[in-house]
């Protein structure tokens, strides 16, 4: 599911000569990421849990076929797919390994996790000759924690790992008046309801009971709210069984499931809802502000970044259903308020989070990382150009 973070990236870097080859964990997944981007995939099973026999396994397995790929570069995402790519890089001798910070698991765990998780960013970012993260609040977590050299750690621009499609698959125009009513109507929201929408993995990590507890106070007080789930329940960091039961019985609840096709549900809801826990740099504020909806999220590292507080939306402590509550009540009473806050966002976003102005950062780093080992690629120009290179990118689902 990580590749999802690539969508148009690799065309773009394939247009500037660099040949892109994908590893992550095997499924249907990597399998129709080849197709749409037209590259070759491989598939090595990754646990995102620690397993290290299995991780052993993995890892041979990546180091023999980066001996066979010879790539230049390496740039590997996820905090699995970090570790076992940088070893697996550096043991191949690629000159150029990037890796991209995405998250930081560490900063929700505790005890002899957390050291250990620790330690495998540590050894992952030592490995690197570059380090990247997708946000600047982050960065300052990672340096904090002493998992890398503040000069060897890098935020392109203002953040995010793939800017936003704001003129294309975001544009509200692009989506059409009709699909705030066919999407209400499939789930069977009424038109003239208010609804609060989410869209991730239902964990616990994701703040899942806090808005479940929120919702429970808001359902009461306004009989014409619904609350619209996108996203899959998971087995790891699982919510509560009786607040699973709760939602999946609450007639105002609508669950999607997973569904990639999402601006279709921005489009259906009034405001978005993000009270997670630990972020890198959530995808869903920026998508949903690309969509002129506010965003009430939790005043954490990542989510500080992707939102404007009290310009693009509201932030709230984490943990925290009461101030849940309030905020989102605040949105849902005053209309004005929301679509000020709507038209901000997507302002900012096309302003600050463009996806062709990420892709052209990173291409400058490609660019700058070959120049500095006299590689092939140094031969483009990091704006545009033709250029004999190579793009391993591993991460797991």
């Amino acid at each position: 599911m990580s590749l999802a973070f690539f969508r148009g990236q690799v065309g773009y870097m394939k247009a500037r000569g660099i040949d892109v080859f994908a590893l992550s964990s095997p499924g249907k997944d990597l399998e129709e990421f080849g197709r749409r981007e037209d590259v070759p995939v491989y598939g090595v099973e990754m646990l995102r849990s620690i397993s290290p026999l299995r991780d052993l396994v993995a890892l041979w397995s990546i180091v023999r076929l980066i001996r066979r790929l010879r790539p230049h570069i390496v740039h590997a995402h996820t905090p699995k797919g970090g570790l076992l790519g940088m070893i697996a890089a550096w043991l191949a001798r690629v000159p150029v390994r990037i890796y991209h910070i995405r998250g930081l698991p560490l900063m929700t765990a505790s005890g002899p996790r957390r050291t250990l998780l620790k330690w495998t960013e540590r050894i992952a970012c030592a490995l690197a000759n570059r380090v990247l993260c997708v946000s600047h609040s982050v960065r300052e977590v990672a340096i904090a924690e002493r998992l890398c050299p503040p000069q060897k750690i890098h935020v392109l621009l203002g953040g995010s790992g793939n800017g936003v499609d704001a003129t294309g698959r975001f544009d509200p125009r692009n989506v059409g008046e009709s699909a705030r009513a066919k999407t209400r109507l499939q789930y069977g929201i009424p038109d003239d309801a208010l609804v609060v929408g989410f869209v991730g993995r239902l964990v616990r990590d994701k703040g899942i009971v806090e808005l479940a507890e929120a919702w429970r106070i808001l359902r009461e007080e306004l009989p014409d709210l619904h609350l619209l789930l996108a996203g899959p329940f998971e087995a790891e960091d699982p919510v509560p069984p009786s607040v699973e039961a709760a939602l999946r019985q609450d007639s105002r609840v609508h669950l999607t499931g997973m569904d990639w096709n999402t601006p279709p549900l921005y489009a259906a809801m009034d405001l978005l809802v993000l009270p997670t826990y630990r972020e890198g740099f959530p995808n869903a504020p920026l998508e949903a502000a690309s969509m002129a909806l506010p965003v009430v999220a939790t005043r954490i590292p990542g989510c500080t970044d992707a939102i404007a507080d009290g310009v693009t939306g509201t932030l709230v402590p984490p943990r925290d259903a009461a101030s849940l509550a309030v905020a989102l009540r605040a949105y849902l009473q005053d209309p004005e308020r929301r679509r000020s806050h709507g038209r901000a966002g997507r302002e900012r976003v096309l302003r600050e989070f463009r996806r062709e102005t990420i892709w052209e950062a990173l291409f400058g780093e490609y660019f700058e990382m070959a120049r500095r080992k006299q590689l092939p690629l140094a031969a483009a120009s990091p704006v545009a150009g033709r250029a004999s290179g190579s793009l391993s990118s591993a991460s797991s689902s």
